[in-house]
């Protein structure tokens, strides 16, 4: 049975069978006898993207005193969800991260802590997850952002994860983002009023 650390675009940790590209952290989530999730989401403001292979390093998943490992399908989503990219691991993508970072509307070379500080005041709006509403065409977004059809999350009386509308953007079109196993999720209209979900 698949473990709840998958991340989805908004930010959820699900249960699914699909490991993803990538792995990261916010801290010690997890129950270490049980191996499930307590009952906050993150323990520390910074959220890695890490490799799934580094050093012939192996891990034991949601083990005793460690952090709990998160997986996530694509940079992408790790990026919408409000990673960033290890620069221990990942520094060549974290290097480039660092490089566009705007900083009070300055692009600059900010250090780590402060990309997490900046991160951490824009990854919620109260409890949800923060969307920005497009202000400009859809078709000026870079490929790669993540955008949110109809501009609203999905509704909090439904069950299951908040994967309705989630769409990976491209200049060529915007597939919706969703595993494998999602592939019953409920259809929205292609109209509608588009909130990008922030990727940096």
């Amino acid at each position: 049975m698949p473990l709840q650390n998958r991340v989805t675009p908004m930010g959820d940790i699900v249960e699914a069978p699909e490991r993803g590209l990538f792995t990261g952290n916010r801290g010690i989530l997890h129950d270490a006898q049980t191996r499930t999730l307590l009952k906050r989401r993150w323990a520390s403001r910074i959220w890695l993207i890490c490799t799934l292979h580094w050093r012939d390093v192996r891990r034991t998943i949601m083990g005793p005193g460690s952090w709990t490992e998160l997986f996530f399908l694509d940079e992408a989503t790790g990026l919408a969800a409000g990673h960033r990219p290890c620069f221990l691991c990942r520094r060549e993508a974290a290097e480039a991260f660092q490089a566009g970072f705007p900083i009070n509307g300055h692009v600059m070379t900010p250090k780590a802590p402060d990309i997490d500080r900046v991160l951490h005041t824009e990854r919620l709006d109260g409890s949800r997850k923060r969307l920005h509403d497009l202000t400009s065409s859809a078709a000026d977004l870079p490929n790669g952002a993540m955008i949110l059809q109809d501009g609203a999350p999905p509704d909090p009386d439904r069950s299951g994860p908040s994967l309705v509308a989630s769409r990976l953007w491209r200049r060529r079109g915007a597939p919706r983002w969703r595993p494998p196993h999602h592939s019953a999720i409920h259809r929205r209209s292609a109209a509608g009023r588009l909130s990008a979900i922030d990727t940096r």
